[in-house]
């Protein structure tokens, strides 16, 4: 049956070479891309909450991107089925949603959030580094890259549309700190250089109509059922691995509740509840049953959008019920505060951040600056990609690439093989 949903505007790609006379729709093409990549088998080797081989049991950024993409397809079937504003011929497209759950995090580096602060912090004069980003221009630039160029697929308006949670430029979100010196923006923005991809994405904007600050609440409906997917997996499943590793017990949760001042009843009641499946070993399936909550939390209300008029995409806000919503923040909240700021974890964190500053230091000194005595030191393609390219920027953004887009794993060799004299293998690339 026709989906009117959906019409050429969405189904517009950026220039370049597509499958022709293929069986697959244009969202399934942007799908199967993204799972046959790469950057996407490598996301089983990076850090989701604990480092990548720290233990056997817990989630990677593979698998939680597996579940993001599962979550967010069967939102869509749920909508499809219940929402009264939609129909058999007028419904989400759940293969693009799936699409956009398995590409949501492909740019994120190793070690975690610290990869991508610290990846931020050395590219700060260059125009920053950020994950959702990043993300953006792997899909559009570095996927399927060729030996001889950086090159990258040709994804539909309606999938990179989906992707993109944050539309503000670098030099947008840049400001001036009282001593006079520029404020670099910590998170949430695109390169400068994304500016015509936004362009295209935003295609069918009044210029002006929305300032830039303001641009990233223009959200497609898949872009907002992503983000929620999003929710769902990490405020459920990173207390699952938290359990699982004993950060989080019984006591700790206690101890922890009595040092909040600002938890509703109703989270209290959740938090009790907790307490108890934790006692009784019935933890994960308690989160099983959460998982179909969170989803059928879901409907659709109309949404002002600038670009209501040009694509039902943005026809349409999500709205989830209000007390899952406290269900999701009191897990986020135990999260971050049992396991993300647990010494082990902090102390995980200094030393992923330390090891890329040292390699990026030490790549750049021998391919970034000139002299009689550089050495060669980063793989290929990458060593070529950066000898013939004249901009200084552009050449750090290239290393840059190429660290972000090493597993932990990856890392941690290049870093033993540069620094510590009894490891070396000549045939291991990384």
């Amino acid at each position: 049956m026709e989906n009117r949903f959906y019409g050429d505007y969405d189904c517009e790609h950026l220039p370049g070479k597509r499958p022709e006379n293929d069986h697959r729709s244009p969202f399934q093409i942007d799908r199967d891309r993204v799972l046959f990549s790469s950057a996407f088998r490598q996301l089983q080797s990076k850090t989701q909450v604990f480092q990548s081989g720290e233990y056997d049991f817990y989630r990677t950024r593979l698998t939680h991107t597996i579940e993001v993409a599962r979550i967010a397809r069967s939102i869509v079937e749920f909508l499809n089925l219940r929402s009264d504003r939609l129909r058999p011929d007028f419904r989400l497209d759940p293969d693009l949603v799936e699409a956009v759950g398995l590409a949501h995090d492909l740019g994120h580096p190793p070690f975690g959030h610290i990869g991508e602060r610290k990846l931020n912090e050395l590219m700060r004069a260059e125009g920053g580094f950020e994950g959702n980003a990043q993300t953006l221009r792997i899909l559009t630039r570095l996927i399927y890259s060729r030996p001889e160029r950086p090159s990258g697929m040709k994804p539909t308006r309606a999938f990179l549309d989906g992707i993109l949670k944050y539309k503000s430029l670098h030099r947008e979100c840049t400001g001036t700190c009282a001593e006079g010196r520029p404020r670099f923006p910590e998170n949430h923005f695109l390169y400068d250089d994304q500016e015509e991809l936004r362009d295209f994405i935003l295609g069918g904007m009044e210029p002006g109509k929305v300032p830039p600050e303001e641009l990233g609440r223009v959200r497609s409906i898949e872009c907002a059922i992503m983000d929620w997917a999003d929710d769902t997996a990490y405020s459920l499943h990173d207390i699952v691995d938290g359990i699982q590793a004993r950060f989080i017990t019984p006591d700790s949760l206690r101890a922890w509740s009595d040092r909040q001042t600002d938890l509703t009843s109703y989270q209290l009641q959740t938090l009790d509840e907790l307490v108890e499946e934790i006692r009784g070993g019935g933890y994960e399936p308690r989160t099983s049953l959460w998982i179909g909550q969170f989803i059928q939390a879901c409907d659709l209300e109309p949404a002002d959008s600038p670009l209501a008029a040009v694509s039902n995409r943005h026809r349409f806000r999500l709205v989830v019920d209000p007390c899952v919503r406290e269900v999701c923040d009191l897990h986020k909240r135990i999260a971050i505060d049992l396991i993300f700021k647990s010494a082990p974890l902090q102390q995980i964190e200094f030393k992923g951040g330390r090891l890329l500053r040292q390699l990026f230091e030490a790549y750049g000194k021998h391919h970034l600056e000139e002299g009689p005595s550089r050495l060669h030191i980063l793989p290929e393609p990458v060593c070529r990609w950066i000898a013939v390219e004249k901009d200084p920027a552009v050449r750090r953004r290239l290393l840059c690439d190429h660290l972000a887009s090493l597993t932990d794993g990856q890392a941690i060799r290049a870093y033993k093989r540069l620094f510590e004299p009894e490891f070396g293998a000549l045939m291991d690339l990384y």
